[in-house]
């Protein structure tokens, strides 16, 4: 499955049991991919400090070169090494990745905690008939096939305008 937050986010109060059965997919869906944005970051933040190391390294090393001093000192050390494209790319990847790390937290908790409330209070108003509709019982099954085919034409068509670009 895809990540759409918006579509995810709705609920379609006409079909509460269908949209109970697909709110465990949806946390386990936002668990795993906020748990592969924070090993994202983690890579990417032992990117940055290798490189550091590296960096730090290579001024201890060749001095002249890098600093423009025979003995250069912490602070010589580490303007080298923060001022280096090489550290500052990988430090803007980093930040990149913590704010979509925080995105994914962000609709992680809205999917397992405002819209399982939702769903739960929508449960509440229904059994209290707050709404009016039909009586007649639906054929769950049939209602979760047409749900899936519906998403597997959604990502199909996401698929062909991906290849297109």
């Amino acid at each position: 499955m895809e990540i759409d937050f918006s579509r995810d986010m709705k609920i379609d109060e006409t079909a509460l049991d269908v949209e109970w059965l697909k709110q465990g997919e949806l946390a386990s869906l936002y668990n795993q991919h906020y748990a592969e944005m924070c090993r994202k970051l983690e890579i990417a933040h032992e990117e940055v400090k290798t490189i550091r190391s590296e960096l730090i390294k290579r001024a201890n090393k060749f001095p002249e070169k890098c600093c423009h001093k025979a003995k250069p000192n912490a602070q010589d050390i580490e303007a080298y090494y923060r001022t280096h494209k090489k550290y500052k790319k990988a430090k803007e990847h980093m930040i990149e990745l913590e704010y979509e790390k925080n995105m994914a937290e962000l609709g992680k908790n809205e999917i397992n905690y405002t819209r399982k409330s939702a769903l739960e209070n929508l449960v509440i108003l229904l059994g209290q008939q707050y709404f009016a509709g039909p009586r007649n019982p639906r054929d769950l099954t049939k209602e979760r096939i047409k749900l899936e085919k519906e998403r597997q034409k959604r990502v199909q068509s996401r698929m062909k305008m991906r290849k297109k670009k």
